[in-house]
């Protein structure tokens, strides 16, 4: 089965934190995005179809790719059952302005059986620095439709790139299944063939 992913983020507690008041409206113009690469388990090379797209008021973007599904039973290997996709990409932001993410969305697909389990996580950090902590989001077996996942940060905690310097967003998420019933096939996507589904970063801006 092909396994389609978009991918969205937890905010970086990588710079000093800023209060309510510092926060902007976005910026005028439009933001772009490059992505510079992508690598994994779950994205090796070849397999992913990447693109990333800013909204129209620059409130937020939604990064998507292919081939990123955990499995595990029934014709699964140990290798299936664990899939990561690291994504590197550039945040063009005008002059005077800089961002931090606030909010990510996450949806996807699930068919777990009885006594499977199943887990989607993810990390951040801008380059040359310590990566976040995961937060992890379960699944329990049985289950089959559709999942939603989100991580929103208080306002007082949002952490912004600094100011004035082109650094690098990388997302590394993560995939995982398991299963007491080999005999059972299981798994967890995202899956943009389903209209329903998407990941969303939620910008939030400050003037430097």
């Amino acid at each position: 089965m092909r396994g389609a992913l978009a991918i969205a983020g937890l905010v970086l507690s990588l710079f000093t934190p800023v209060t309510d008041s510092q926060t902007s409206s976005p910026p005028p113009g439009k933001i772009t995005l490059d992505i510079k690469t992508i690598n994994g388990s779950g994205c090796p090379a070849g397999t992913a179809d990447a693109a990333a797209v800013v909204s129209e008021d620059n409130t937020s973007f939604t990064v998507t790719y292919n081939n990123f599904v955990a499995r595990t039973g029934a014709g699964a290997s140990a290798v299936d059952q664990r899939k990561n996709c690291q994504i590197n990409v550039l945040v063009h932001v005008p002059q005077g302005f800089t961002y931090a993410v606030a909010e990510a969305d996450y949806s996807g697909f699930a068919h777990l059986a009885a006594g499977a389990t199943a887990l989607e996580q993810a990390n951040y950090y801008f380059a040359g620095t310590a990566a976040t902590a995961r937060v992890p989001h379960s699944l329990t077996g049985p289950f089959d439709g559709q999942w939603h996942n989100q991580d929103v940060a208080d306002v007082a905690t949002l952490v912004y790139a600094p100011c004035g310097v082109d650094r690098n967003l990388n997302i590394n998420a993560e995939l995982r299944t398991s299963t007491t019933d080999k005999s059972a096939g299981s798994f967890i996507e995202m899956d943009t063939s389903h209209a329903s589904v998407n990941t969303t970063y939620q910008f939030a801006w400050k003037q430097c």
